[in-house]
């Protein structure tokens, strides 16, 4: 199933075992090629190394920790930087459009068509039992997959520019989520993940 929300208001996608919202535009005060700039070029990027079903592996993209708790996922304990005042712009322009509260930030700089993320659940103890995850998209379109952990159900989502995407319910329970790598060029694209950490590991 292709799916693709075109309205200026966060809008429920119909999903089984779940909740999953999508808004084509965040109201932010700059554009998301301004927004976008800004994040490349404030951004500590690092490359971490993590451990997946036991071998450490680089990540197929770069990334930054921000906000006020630790996070532990793949093996890894991460360090959150303090947030920044775009981050906190943005952090504010998405609790208001979601009504939750968030005190973490994870970023994804994904540089091209080879830069992907693997599939996953947000489900760390750390995030509690039924997380919500918000998630904000600048630059280049990529697709978003879900897949049902014990259905034939998949759904396909294009993020585009300054989109943006709410998880929430029991779907990291019953879904798994990540971004393939693809043949045709992309262009550089940055992810920003909200989540809000209630015990640090």
């Amino acid at each position: 199933m292709d799916l693709f929300a075109d309205d200026s208001a966060l809008m429920p996608i119909p999903i089984e075992d779940g909740e999953l919202w999508f808004q084509q535009r965040l109201a932010l005060d700059l554009t998301p090629a301004e927004a976008m700039q800004r994040l490349l070029d404030e951004t500590d990027w690092r490359e971490e190394q993590i451990q997946v079903w036991g071998k450490l592996h680089m990540q197929p993209r770069l990334s930054a920790w921000h906000g006020d708790a630790r996070y532990r996922y793949s093996g890894k304990l991460f360090h959150p930087l303090p947030f920044t005042p775009l981050q906190l712009h943005i952090k504010q322009a998405v609790e208001q459009a979601t009504g939750r509260q968030f005190n973490s930030l994870l970023l994804n700089y994904y540089r091209d068509e080879r830069d992907r993320m693997g599939f996953h659940a947000d489900n760390e103890p750390t995030l509690g039992l039924n997380p919500a995850i918000a998630s904000v998209s600048f630059g280049s379109p990529r697709t978003f997959i879900l897949k049902h952990r014990t259905l034939p159900k998949t759904v396909k989502l294009a993020l585009g520019d300054g989109c943006l995407l709410l998880m929430a319910g029991s779907l990291q329970h019953h879904w798994l989520h990540g971004i393939n790598k693809e043949r045709a060029p992309r262009g550089p694209r940055i992810n920003l993940t909200f989540r809000n950490i209630l015990r640090e590991p």
